[in-house]
């Protein structure tokens, strides 16, 4: 039991949340010589940081300029107000384009934070006005967990359903070896030595050490506040803000059994990682769980809306007429060894060219290369129109497809099969009619979708949904097949179904916040000492998803703002 015993601390600057967003704001404060503290609700750092992509969006940066991408004056603020539509904040988007740069520029030269920016990845949507062929994404660099010592126990893991053998794939041209292994002999021996390095590394350290993605910028964050001497307070929940006149100077921490009061000098800042895991606010803002319990997530448990439920206490607003509250992906739940459930988010295995998806009514609803975010309000707009109930869809592939490109957490060949049989998360069935049969859906329909994709193979002219017509399906496709990457007929028996539900990978709607990210009221007056960042604030894309990384570069280039902001003398509270 927790003792009533207050002990009292003081800091310049008190971070919640250990995530990107977090750990940005907290290492760019304590470069400026302010005093901070970060602390962790869970026993783990990293936060949905961990667990991501780590890709970032972030227009105009050196790393673009280095490989001779120059970004179109206009172009990307272009974009974003395309994007934005009813929720896009000018003031906002014009300090994410104007500091994104500058926090790179900071991050990779001040910090051991480094990234590699492919020269081809195209923007969600790069026909849109102002959108791009490439230079705006970068993914974070891997990195050795070996730098962090201990602290590397206390690291949170990547999603298991992701990883091969515990090992984290790297996005890019790691993932393009591994796709290739038994198709070039160059390819083989990268990934029999990526194979050869992680499994020594197992035997050594109980873990693989080569961090990837999310997991690599999770690490490399963590070391940069290592660097800094950064304290961070693991399983420390925030309990309430504590205020003083209109002010918020500081937090009761809840800390090795104690109840802490934090108090700050220049400000608290809300970096809690939305509310994936609140079912309230799930039942209120998302439209396809009336109950908040029809949603399938990967985000961490412990993200139930703690950040922005004390920003509410303060008076701060949540916006609940955002388009999107939350960054929509299309997920499968795979059975575990261990009796309990996975959440499998499917990234790029749509756009694969033998895959289409079919609603209950067995019958297709979208272009299936679609980005997640696009794909799932196809999903729930298709159910909704056909009233099909629950918000649900199959992937359908062929078994050729199936061994040559896998498909949800089912791995390509030569890794088996057989446990995602037994288990049902993966359905087979020798003929169409009896896959049909076996997940339900009409027999006729879904010969019928078969049938008029396979007719449009040939031409390379997806009739019903142009699959494969834009940038961003052909980069996720497969370049070899032609003349459309993202079709091939599904023609081989045995055919096999993955059931396809709706989750996301992070909330859009947060607290709303001014260019320098302090939270503010309905009526748009700031809450002096207190800020939001990361999935905690209002996304600045306005609840549309443009590109890879449109949350992790916002992430950082705003805990970038605020760190920046802390440690400007117009930070300080005044008591």
């Amino acid at each position: 039991m927790m003792s009533n015993q207050s002990h009292d601390a003081e800091f310049d600057v008190l971070v919640i949340g250990s995530g990107a967003s977090g750990m940005a704001t907290a290492v760019t404060a304590a470069s400026q010589g302010l005093k901070v503290l970060v602390v962790e609700k869970g026993a783990l750092y990293g936060g949905t940081t961990a667990r991501s992509g780590g890709w970032l969006w972030v227009p105009g940066t050196h790393l673009a300029t280095e490989q001779g991408i120059h970004e179109t004056p206009g172009a990307a603020k272009a974009y974003l107000k395309d994007q934005g539509g009813t929720h896009y904040d000018e003031a906002r988007v014009d300090a994410f384009l104007a500091n994104g740069p500058k926090a790179i520029e900071f991050f990779t030269s001040k910090t051991c934070l480094q990234f590699d920016m492919p020269p081809v990845f195209p923007d969600y949507h790069a026909e849109a006005p102002g959108g791009t062929a490439g230079g705006r994404s970068m993914v974070t660099r891997p990195f050795d967990a070996r730098q962090l010592g201990d602290k590397v126990k206390t690291l949170a893991p990547p999603v298991p359903e992701l990883t091969v053998f515990g090992m984290m794939l790297g996005s890019g041209k790691e993932l393009w070896h591994f796709l290739r292994a038994f198709k070039s002999g160059e390819s083989f021996l990268y990934v029999a030595k990526r194979f050869g390095l992680h499994f020594l590394d197992v035997l050594r350290h109980g873990r693989g050490m080569t961090l990837t993605n999310g997991n690599a910028l999770a690490g490399r964050l963590a070391k940069a506040g290592m660097d800094l001497g950064i304290p961070v307070w693991l399983n420390s929940p925030a309990k309430k803000l504590i205020m003083e006149g209109d002010s918020i100077v500081g937090a009761v921490i809840e800390h090795e059994g104690q109840s802490v009061e934090v108090r700050v000098r220049r400000g608290v800042v809300l970096a809690a990682g939305g509310f994936p895991h609140d079912i309230e606010r799930r039942k209120q803002l998302f439209p396809h769980a009336p109950t908040g319990r029809e949603h399938f997530t990967p985000s961490p448990t412990l993200n139930t809306g703690d950040g922005v439920r004390l920003g509410e206490s303060a008076k701060g607003w949540l916006d609940p007429t955002i388009p999107n509250a939350a960054a929509w992906c299309p997920t499968s739940l795979v059975p575990r060894s261990d009796g309990s459930t996975g959440v499998m988010p499917h990234f790029i295995d749509r756009a694969k060219p033998g895959v289409i998806a079919v609603a209950a009514d067995g019958h297709r609803f979208s272009n299936e290369a679609f980005s997640y975010h696009d794909f799932v309000q196809d999903l729930v707009k298709a159910c909704k129109q056909r009233n099909l109930g629950e918000v649900m869809c199959w992937l359908i592939c062929d078994h050729h497809h199936l061994r040559e490109y896998g498909l949800g957490a089912v791995a390509k060949f030569p890794l088996p099969i057989g446990r995602h049989l037994r288990s049902g998360y993966l359905k087979r069935a020798d003929t169409l009619a009896q896959l049909a049969q076996t997940i339900g859906v009409p027999e006729q329909a879904l010969a019928q979708e078969v049938a008029t994709f396979n007719r449009d193979v040939p031409r390379g002219v997806d009739s019903q949904f142009a699959k494969g017509s834009t940038a961003y399906n052909r980069y996720q496709g497969d370049s070899l097949v032609q003349p459309n990457p993202c079709m091939a007929p599904i023609a081989q028996g045995p055919f096999y179904a993955i059931r396809v539900v709706v989750g996301e990978i992070g909330t859009f709607a947060g607290l709303l916040t001014d260019a320098a990210c302090r939270v503010l009221t309905q009526d748009r007056q700031v809450v002096p000492g207190l800020y939001a960042v990361g999935n905690d604030a209002a996304s600045v894309m306005g609840g549309n998803y443009p590109g890879a990384g449109i949350t992790l570069g916002p992430a950082i280039t705003f805990g970038y703002v605020a760190g920046m902001q802390l440690a400007s003398g117009a930070s300080v509270i005044s008591r």
